[in-house]
């Protein structure tokens, strides 16, 4: 099913899944989505599914609503478009698409994976093979906990990528994602496409995020990763 992730300064505070014909966001208790955030108007806008689409609506906000850097009114909207509404920074996913999924504190596309060397200063996530279980790291963060994923198996094994940013995304597009997100007290993952049975410590991925902790194994697209916190 179609979902946003939605983020503030960096940090995602929010995934909702659209299940109903109507999902609002806005300042006001009454709203789906509640941002308390003065730059946020009080029914600042809503998303329509109809079908297998769903439409974004700006309803007459303060500081508007935009789309791919262009202010809208009304719009469709794509597997990975992403959504302004004054500080908040949404990223509009459908499940089930090929490519894999990442949460942009700057509303930039994820930088395509390299099999090259990292140039030097370049995150070593760029160097991770996609054949060989892809890393992909998006959006920094300045505080909070220290850790790393270490590539167990395939033509990696043996690399060590650090996770820097907030959200950091492994596996293979097309085949299997999912996210660790670093948040203020710890790490956790939660499946995001595609099918292969992930697993933690040989436990199924549930629908609900699961807290990593150091020495968890993470099993993915045929993939063994290792976190590590320090």
């Amino acid at each position: 099913m179609p979902r946003m992730i939605v983020s503030l300064d960096g940090t995602v505070i929010r995934e909702v899944t659209f299940s109903k014909e109507r999902t609002t966001l806005g300042r006001r208790p009454y709203n789906d989505v509640v941002v308390d955030d003065l730059s946020v108007s009080g029914e600042h806008a809503a998303f329509t599914l109809s079908g297998a689409e769903v439409w974004l609506e700006d309803l007459n906000s303060t500081n508007g609503t935009y789309v791919n850097g262009k202010a809208v009114k009304r719009q469709q909207l794509r597997h990975e478009d992403k959504i302004e509404i004054a500080k908040l920074r949404i990223q509009f996913v459908v499940e089930g698409s090929a490519r894999s999924v990442a949460v942009d504190r700057a509303v930039a596309p994820p930088r395509p994976m390299m099999s090259q060397p990292p140039a030097p200063g370049a995150s070593a996530a760029n160097a991770t093979p996609a054949a060989s279980g892809a890393v992909t790291e998006v959006a920094s963060v300045a505080s909070a906990p220290q850790g790393a994923i270490k590539v167990l198996s395939g033509a990696a094994a043996g690399r060590e990528v650090p996770l820097t940013k907030v959200v950091t995304t492994i596996g293979k597009p097309g085949v299997a994602v999912a996210a660790i997100t670093r948040r203020q007290h710890g790490f956790v993952v939660h499946h995001v496409e595609g099918g292969g049975n992930p697993t933690v410590n040989g436990a199924p991925f549930t629908a609900e995020p699961v807290a990593l902790h150091s020495g968890d194994v993470v099993e993915l697209a045929g993939t063994r990763l290792q976190f590590v916190q320090h």
